[in-house]
């Protein structure tokens, strides 16, 4: 099922999954937005986003939903070191065209987009696959360097950016794997419990800093980011309801 939803005042769009696209992604909650159709067919959502575009008075999205759905084809494959196109060195270019402004892709470096800015650098720097001539690749690290360390510096990058940047440098996500995380978890929680015990506020703070940093890491090996676990959380439990019983915070039963 396609949804063609609205955020009063900011932008009408269309996606197939509300939660992760509108409420996870774009941070709207369900009371900030609403549905104003939705439909199976794709060709028909798509003229109607428009339409309503035009009619609430918003920008027109320069690509249709469903021309963009079938340029979003293009499946990059990702890995720690690299993001491969599914064509060849001689037809990048070309494909990459086709794409601009509306590709992106999400590597352990960030989010990568096609754009005018990056295109000339993908080109410039892509190689032919070893195991395929028709795939090429670029390197992500490279990429990253070339543009988004550039763009975030260490004052407009915020604190769980610059955990996952850490880790990355010293091989903690080439290396390790999430159950060595939980395992550091629970070594982490049991310094927690050491701390309050004692009423150290020193080490409780460093002890729940070191959890936050663990928990970054886990959450990024399992291929989602601590900010979407806190989103969703929260989404979860802002309208809960319950009662205090024994220094304890009990929510009311459905």
């Amino acid at each position: 099922m396609y949804y063609l939803y609205h955020i009063p005042g900011k932008k009408i769009g269309v996606t197939r999954n509300l939660n992760t696209r509108v409420t996870l992604i774009q941070g709207y909650k369900k009371n900030e937005y609403e549905v104003l159709e939705s439909s199976e067919d794709i060709d028909y959502i798509s003229e109607k986003e428009i339409e309503y575009q035009k009619t609430f008075g918003y920008k027109i999205d320069r690509q249709k939903y469903n021309k963009l759905m079938k340029l979003n084809k293009m499946k990059i494959n990702v890995t720690e070191q690299t993001s491969t196109f599914p064509c060849s060195l001689k037809d990048l270019s070309k494909e990459l065209e086709k794409v601009k402004d509306s590709l992106k892709w999400t590597t352990s470096h960030g989010e990568f987009a096609v754009t005018n800015k990056t295109i000339k650098w993908i080109i410039a720097n892509a190689k032919t696959s070893m195991y395929n001539d028709s795939r090429s690749y670029i390197y992500n690290k490279a990429f990253y360097e070339a543009f988004l360390n550039k763009l975030h510096t260490p004052l407009k990058a915020n604190k769980f950016d610059k955990i996952r940047a850490w880790a990355q440098e010293r091989g903690l996500y080439k290396e390790g794997n999430a159950e060595t995380q939980f395992v550091k978890l629970m070594e982490e929680t049991g310094e927690l419990a050491k701390a309050l015990l004692k009423g150290s506020q020193p080490e409780v703070v460093d002890a729940i800093g070191d959890i936050v940093v663990v928990l970054t890491n886990l959450a990024h090996m399992r291929h989602v980011t601590i900010e979407m676990c806190i989103d969703e959380a929260y989404r979860e439990i802002e309208n809960r309801t319950g009662k205090m019983i024994n220094g304890t915070f009990v929510k009311d039963e459905n």
